[in-house]
Parts: C-alpha cells; sequence; structure tokens
C-alpha cells in the first residue's frame, strides 16, 4: 500500500474518445490499492461533492486535516461556494451573509459570519457575471480544476497527487451528468496529464 506511483501508473485509462467514461470504476480501482488512512483522505474528497452535507461541520473537520492538499483545495471550494452565494444574495436582494458557510477559525463565525480574504475571489467574479448559466457552472469548475492541478504542480508522486486526480475525476463526472461532451473533454485533458506522469 502507498506506492502512489504503482497507483498512477496502472491506472485503468480509457480511451479518451469512449462514450461512456466510469469514474466509479477508476475510483474504486484507487481506493483498492490505498491504505485505509488515505481511504478517509479520499472519503473527504468525494463528500465535498455531495452539496447534501456540506455544512459548517463537515468544513471544520476537513480543514483540521493534517493533509495539505486537503486543506488547501477545500478552503478553496469553501470560499468559491461563499463567493458564489454572496453574489446570488446580492443579485436577489437577500442579506448579505444568507446561506453563507463561515470559514471555520473566523472571529464570530455565527454572530456574523465574515468574508476573509480571498485573492481569487475577483476571477471567481468574472465567471458568475457571465449570462449563460451552463458557461457560469463550467468556469466555475475549470477554476477547481486548476486549484486541484496546482496545488500539486511541484509534487512527485504523493498521495497529494493522488488526491489532486481524484478531485478532478469527480468534477468530470458532474459534467458526465450535465453535458457529456463537457465531460469527455475534461477526461481527456486528465488522461493526457496521467499518461505524461507514467
Amino acid at each position: 500500500m502507498n506506492n502512489y506511483e504503482y497507483i498512477i501508473a496502472t491506472l485503468p485509462v480509457p480511451e479518451p474518445d469512449s462514450e461512456r467514461i466510469d469514474t466509479g470504476a477508476i475510483l474504486d480501482f484507487i481506493r483498492s490499492q490505498c491504505s485505509e488512512k488515505d481511504i478517509v483522505l479520499m472519503d473527504c474528497i468525494q463528500d465535498a461533492f455531495n452539496p447534501e452535507i456540506l455544512d459548517y461541520g463537515f468544513y471544520c473537520k476537513a480543514l483540521a486535516s493534517p493533509n495539505p492538499f486537503l486543506r488547501e483545495f477545500l478552503r478553496y471550494d469553501l470560499l468559491l461556494r461563499d463567493t458564489k452565494t454572496e453574489f446570488l444574495n446580492t443579485v436577489l436582494g437577500r442579506p448579505e451573509s444568507q446561506d453563507i458557510v463561515p470559514l471555520p477559525g473566523c472571529a464570530d463565525e455565527f454572530e456574523s459570519p465574515s468574508f476573509p480574504d480571498f485573492d481569487e475571489k475577483p476571477e471567481v467574479l468574472a465567471v458568475l457575471e457571465q449570462d449563460d448559466i451552463l458557461s457560469r457552472e463550467r468556469g466555475l469548475d475549470r477554476l477547481l480544476w486548476e486549484k486541484a492541478e496546482d496545488l500539486v504542480r511541484l509534487h512527485i508522486l504523493d498521495m497529494d497527487v493522488i488526491l489532486s486526480v481524484v478531485a478532478r475525476l469527480l468534477i468530470t463526472e458532474r459534467w458526465n451528468r450535465l453535458d457529456p461532451a463537457t465531460g469527455r473533454e475534461m477526461f481527456r485533458n486528465l488522461v493526457q496529464e496521467i499518461r505524461n506522469t507514467r
């Protein structure tokens, strides 16, 4: 277990032009090669793509993780989601802090949710200001994808790289459901990157 080079080198990568991308099978393969400790990290990343459980308790636990990729990626994810909620609150004339999940560690988290410094906020707002809903969703997922890539740019096949691949597989899976053509394009990009690491 924990042979991360082996996991990447033996990922079952289907042909990029495949009509059906079985991300579930790929995730199952990765899990089968990981230790119990690493599977806990994978579970957390997978949970981050389940909107029904993304509450303050989830982010408190995730941001307290000893894994640096998990902490940074999910911090970014929360700030991106809060920026989207803040934007929608403004558009819909709702209170500024309505439905905001406060960033764990901020003062007065529940009394008056604060909006911490978020360097990437302007690019998130630029995506949100697009007229087309599908383009907005695609743009937000592109930002998440790029963050997952950037966080492991200097890593050499460790668990953070595996988690980055998992996050991007989950983004791909989302687009397989929303827009199969976009899902296939994202998957082709990921396949190329994986092949380049072998």
